[in-house]
């Protein structure tokens, strides 16, 4: 059995997709995970190495996704319009290479947003699974698309139409439209592209896999995987469940956070990362800094290089690291998983994205949830209003959210029993559930047998 594995192009979808990759590796079966070029390099420079990859049970390929060096592949409208018009053929090609040898590829698992791969798939005749990395509720999202058309909620574009909360079903949370995943990625026209190649899309290829897995867990997501069985919870997609290194980071992790971490008070650090996507202006860069700053609490931040909007990089108020010396940590990309299980740790700053809030949520670490865009607004709604693990950071009038709010909202969270407890019992919940990854080793049997008959819901076709 040889199994491609294929992420869209963007740090929060590769991760989890390598663990996918990685636990159908150790066992016994071949992988390719093929990675855009640009995204390629960066994953082997982080792994310090450009001749082997981050595994050696997993080949690592690449193909190009249209754009030119210079282009700005954050650009998530253009990025994704290149990868959808240059990549699908690529990806033929690439299979047909590989076709030739007597290790043919078996089964395709990509990006649930990657039609084009499951139309590969299809046309090659190849088993394919469609692979959420967002909360499962995104996919019932999209999957309930013809609903809210039918509905008017929201008009052929993809734009909301009704300025009130809805609800998939009893049992999911309630949503504003305003704040669906493609609603809130950037101006209208890249929204527009996002709804018409994404979403659609992703829809698309949920109707024609065989299989769609989903990071989260039944626990954490009863009412979206009871209105969709076709679904399949398999995570959460956690290195440190098999005491591994996370791989797949696209900048080297600064390990010298641990040793610093292991000189702090149990429970005392204020653990700050937004991720790979979120980007501050000057002014909210600073606010920030300042709230830390007066918490007067030690605190552990990663900051991007790119994480201030400023023209010349990251600038820090004046005199701040001077004043919070060996009371503030900071480190360009942080190793997380081993940091939120790390007793030192009393909270989580967050953008709230899938992996951060999986990862948090494993290790029973409270919230202060500051989501930036598409489906982080959503998981900031379960952590805050559902799970009640955790609470949210308030913009003022002018959209900043002031150092006197982060002072306060952190001396709030860490003083509130009821929330750490909320925590540590979701996370012994998810735990139990996770011990036993019982879907997950149903969907390896799965690609390894190629059995197209279901044994049960919630698994594949």
């Amino acid at each position: 059995m040889h199994v491609m594995v294929i992420p869209y192009p963007a740090q929060g979808h590769v991760i989890p997709l390598m663990e996918v990759a990685r636990c159908i590796a150790i066992n016994g079966l071949k992988v390719t995970f093929v990675n855009t070029e640009v995204t390629h390099k960066k994953i082997m420079s982080a792994c310090g190495s450009q001749k082997d990859g981050p595994n050696d049970l997993i080949q690592m390929v690449s193909i190009p996704d249209g754009m030119q060096p210079w282009e700005d592949r954050r650009d998530l409208g253009k990025l994704t319009e290149s990868i959808s018009r240059m990549m699908p053929t690529k990806l033929e090609e690439l299979i047909e290479g590989i076709n030739k040898t007597d290790n043919k590829v078996t089964c395709i698992i990509a990006d649930a947003s990657l039609v084009w791969a499951i139309r590969v798939a299809k046309k090659m005749g190849i088993r394919s699974a469609s692979f959420c990395s967002s909360a499962a509720a995104v996919m019932a999202l999209i999957m309930s698309i013809q609903k809210l058309l039918e509905d008017e909620i929201i008009d052929r574009n993809g734009i909301p139409l009704k300025d009130q909360m809805i609800q998939l079903s009893t049992t999911m949370p309630f949503m504003d439209p305003a704040k669906f995943t493609w609603a809130c990625v950037g101006n209208p026209a890249t929204n527009k592209i996002i709804f018409d190649i994404l979403i659609l899309g992703t829809k698309e290829a949920a109707e024609t896999a065989d299989c769609i897995i989903c990071n989260s867990t039944m626990e954490l997501e009863t009412g979206a995987f009871r209105l969709f069985p076709k679904m399949l919870p398999i995570g959460p997609l956690l290195a440190t469940n098999r005491f591994l290194k996370q791989e797949g980071h696209f900048w080297k992790e600064d390990f010298t956070c641990l040793t610093w971490l292991d000189q702090q008070p149990v429970c005392s650090v204020i653990y700050v990362a937004f991720g790979s996507v979120t980007i501050f202006n000057q002014s909210q860069f600073e606010e920030l800094a300042f709230g830390l700053e007066l918490t007067n609490k030690p605190f552990l931040w990663a900051v991007r290089p790119e994480t201030s909007g400023s023209m010349n990089g990251t600038i820090y108020p004046n005199g701040f690291m001077d004043r919070v010396g060996d009371h503030g940590k900071i480190v360009s990309w942080a190793p997380q998983q081993e940091v939120l299980s790390h007793p030192s740790v009393a909270c989580f700053m967050s953008h709230c994205g899938w992996n951060s809030t999986m990862e948090g949520v494993s290790n029973g670490v409270p919230f202060l949830c500051w989501p930036y865009f598409a489906d982080q607004f959503l998981n900031t709604t379960y952590i805050c209003d559902i799970w009640k693990t955790g609470l949210g950071l308030k913009k003022d009038d002018s959209g900043i959210v002031t150092r006197g709010e982060i002072k306060s909202k952190v001396e709030l969270l860490l003083s509130n029993k009821i929330i750490k407890e909320n925590a540590l019992n979701l996370k012994e919940k998810v735990g139990a559930e996770r011990s036993s990854n019982k879907k997950l080793s149903e969907f390896i049997d799965w690609v390894k047998k190629g059995n197209v008959n279901a044994p049960e819901k919630n698994t594949c076709n």
